[in-house]
C-alpha cells in the first residue's frame, strides 16, 4: 500500500492500538515484522499510520500477540477496511485537519457525550451562536474561513439525523446558557433550538444548576466519543493550538468516572427543560 503523507486521526488510532498489543505481547518491532515476512520499518509505518494494514494482517498480528478480545479484533479490522469518505473530506486543505478528525470520530461513534461549563455545546449551536463564537477569536478569522468554520460545525449535526442518530448526551452548566453569545436575539432562538433539539428520543439535555451546595469539577468540560468497544474510547479536549485526543485507558477511565460524577449533580431532563425555558423567557 501507498505510504500516507497525513494520516487521519482514526488511521492512527488504528495504528497506535496494534502497538500497544504488540507491546503488551513483549515484542519488539523487529520481531512483528519477522512474523509477517516484513521489515522493522513496515511495522512502524503501519503503527504510525502512515501506511495501511490488510484484514488479514491485524488478524495475524492480534493472534501473534496472543490478543483473545474478539470485540476490538474485529474493531480494528473494520478500522482496517474502512473505505468512508465522509463529508468532511470537502474542508481537507481549508480547515485544520482536527475538525476532519472529529467529524470523522463522530461518524464512527456509538454514542457521544459534552460536559460544557461556559458555552453550548457546538452540536447544538445554532448557526449565530457559532458564528458568535468564531467571530471572538484572536486573531481574527478571515471572513472566508469563519464562514468554513461555521458551515462546517453546521453539518456535523448530520449525526443527529437518519435512521441510525447518535445517541448523544449533553451536560450544560446554567453560566453557559446565560451567557448571551450573538446578544440577546441570538440566545433566545439558541435556547429554543436547545429545547427542540431534547425533544428527540436519542438527545438528552441536562444542566449543572448554579444553586448546588457544592460543585468542584470546573476542570471537567470535555467531549466524549464512544468507539465500538470502550478500549477505542476518544475524548476530546480544546488547547491554545488545536483540539487534543485523548486515548489512553487509564485516562479514558478517568474522564468516564469525572463525566459520571457531572452527570449525577445534573438535574433530571424534565427538570433541565423547565429551567431553559425559565430563562428563555428572562432574556
Amino acid at each position: 500500500m501507498a505510504r500516507r503523507k497525513q494520516p487521519t486521526a482514526r488511521q492512527e488510532r488504528l495504528g497506535s492500538e496494534l502497538r500497544k498489543l504488540r507491546e503488551a505481547a513483549g515484542l519488539k518491532g523487529l520481531e512483528a515484522a519477522a512474523l509477517l515476512g516484513t521489515d522493522s520499518a513496515q511495522i512502524s509505518q503501519i503503527e504510525f499510520g502512515t501506511a495501511g494494514v490488510s484484514e488479514d494482517r491485524v488478524r495475524r498480528l492480534a493472534a501473534q500477540y496472543s490478543c483473545t478480545d474478539d470485540e476490538l479484533i474485529e474493531a480494528l479490522v473494520a478500522m482496517a477496511t474502512d473505505r468512508t469518505h465522509g463529508w468532511w473530506e470537502e474542508y481537507r486543505g481549508l480547515l485544520p485537519t482536527s475538525f476532519l478528525d472529529l467529524s470523522e470520530l463522530e461518524y464512527h461513534a456509538n454514542y457521544r457525550w459534552d460536559v460544557d461549563l461556559l458555552h453550548i455545546p457546538g452540536l447544538l449551536q445554532t448557526e449565530d451562536c457559532a458564528r458568535a463564537l468564531f467571530s471572538s477569536r484572536v486573531p481574527e478569522l478571515l471572513e472566508s474561513e469563519l464562514e468554513l468554520r461555521v458551515r462546517h460545525r453546521m453539518q456535523r449535526r448530520v449525526i443527529f439525523e437518519g435512521a441510525h442518530p447518535v445517541p448523544y448526551q449533553a451536560l450544560i452548566h446554567e453560566a453557559a446558557l446565560r451567557i448571551k453569545v450573538g446578544g440577546r436575539a441570538a440566545m433566545q432562538v439558541q435556547l429554543a433550538r436547545i429545547l427542540e433539539l431534547s425533544d428527540a428520543e436519542h438527545i438528552t439535555v441536562r444542566v449543572i444548576p448554579f444553586d448546588l451546595d457544592s460543585f468542584a469539577d470546573t476542570g471537567s468540560a470535555m467531549l466524549y466519543v464512544g468507539g465500538a468497544v470502550p478500549k477505542l474510547d476518544t475524548v476530546v479536549r480544546d488547547a491554545p493550538h488545536g483540539a487534543v485526543l485523548i486515548d489512553s485507558e487509564a485516562q479514558l477511565g478517568v474522564f468516564r468516572t469525572h463525566f459520571r460524577r457531572v452527570e449525577g449533580v445534573a438535574l433530571d431532563p424534565e427538570r433541565s427543560r423547565d429551567l431553559i425555558h425559565r430563562l428563555a423567557k428572562e432574556l
